[in-house]
């Protein structure tokens, strides 16, 4: 008698033991970096002549390994290292005591971090003078809006790779698909979120562009993955995006907020890649946008590569067949 399990049984078997790993994985992925959030080498700004800009400076360094300090000579410094998305803020030695200097459009839970660091280690009784030096739209403070952005985007991504392997698109056909659903989902996008919401405020087709170019970021690496190596490849992608990119994107916060290596991971897929240039790209007049930039391209350029690849595979796999195995059988 065989003891080997049928195939309803070993399906049965895997699905009582993957569900739980996958839930155990989504949930280490989702609540690890949000349980431990907290400054990581966060790079601010220290502004000011004299002995007050060092004492401010050793204050800041007692947070051990949370902040990554800059020197500037002045206010006015320090003002266009925020600016030009070098630091995330900026203190100021004043006369009249620290100035902090935020940047609530790059992220409003460093902003809020920052000022009450500097508000902690002012004398008592004092207010630190606080300047919003490129402040969150007045529709959307705490960059909700932004933030809630990154899932659909992620989601319209992988539906479009999966929709274009499903409906059999191969080769050029299904780059000319991916490109003009991407194209699409970046006018929809700005059309929302600029338009509607006034979550952004920068140039409406340079945003456009970037939405649309996350879109295909992750559309093309879904499908180019099943281009490779079949419809499986739809799941490992649209897996390794959701429970990696994702949660690891720091959009709600910042990178450097992040544990790590998750923040650097994030920055390296696409939706944080794609947080990330969109803040620059809408907030910052397109400062410290060429790195994740690139990274968008990376991914949108291997994965149509793939899926032009995989084509080319299947079909030199068709015309090596033995004609005999091509031959028509008919019955006779």
């Amino acid at each position: 008698m065989s003891t080997t399990p049928s195939p309803h049984t070993r399906r049965l078997i895997a699905v009582v033991v993957l569900v739980p790993l996958v839930t155990a994985l989504a949930l280490w992925a989702f609540a690890w970096p949000a349980s431990r959030t907290a400054p990581r080498d966060l790079p601010i700004a220290v502004a000011g002549p004299g002995t007050v800009a060092v004492q401010l400076e050793q204050r800041l360094e007692r947070h051990e390994g949370a902040f990554e300090i800059h020197r500037y000579a002045d206010e006015a410094a320090a003002r266009r290292a925020i600016e030009d998305r070098t630091v995330y803020g900026a203190v100021v030695a004043d006369e009249r005591g620290p100035a902090v200097l935020t940047a609530s459009a790059a992220s409003p839970m460093v902003a809020q971090l920052l000022q009450q660091a500097v508000a902690k280690q002012a004398p008592a009784g004092s207010t630190p003078r606080t300047v919003d030096v490129v402040a969150a739209p007045a529709s959307d403070p705490r960059g909700a809006a932004l933030n809630a952005s990154v899932l659909p985007l992620t989601l319209a991504g992988i539906a479009m790779g999966a929709l274009v392997t499903l409906s059999g698109l191969r080769g050029m056909r299904a780059v000319a698909a991916l490109a003009g659903a991407a194209v699409l989902v970046g006018l929809v996008g700005a059309a929302l979120a600029h338009s509607w919401l006034e979550a952004l405020t920068g140039n409406w087709w340079a945003e456009a562009g970037v939405l649309g170019l996350a879109a295909l970021a992750v559309g093309a690496a879904v499908a180019g993955l099943a281009a490779l190596v079949g419809p499986a490849g739809v799941g490992i992608a649209a897996g390794l995006v959701m429970l990696l990119g994702n949660p690891f994107s720091g959009a709600a916060s910042a990178p450097q907020m992040l544990p790590e290596p998750a923040g650097a991971i994030g920055q390296w897929m696409p939706p944080g890649a794609g947080t990330t240039l969109l803040r620059s790209v809408s907030y910052f007049d397109g400062a410290a946008a060429t790195g994740p930039a690139l990274t968008l391209v990376w991914w949108a350029v291997v994965g149509l590569g793939a899926v032009l690849l995989g084509n080319a595979l299947k079909a030199r796999t068709s015309r090596s067949e033995p004609a005999e195995e091509r031959r028509p059988v008919y019955a006779g």
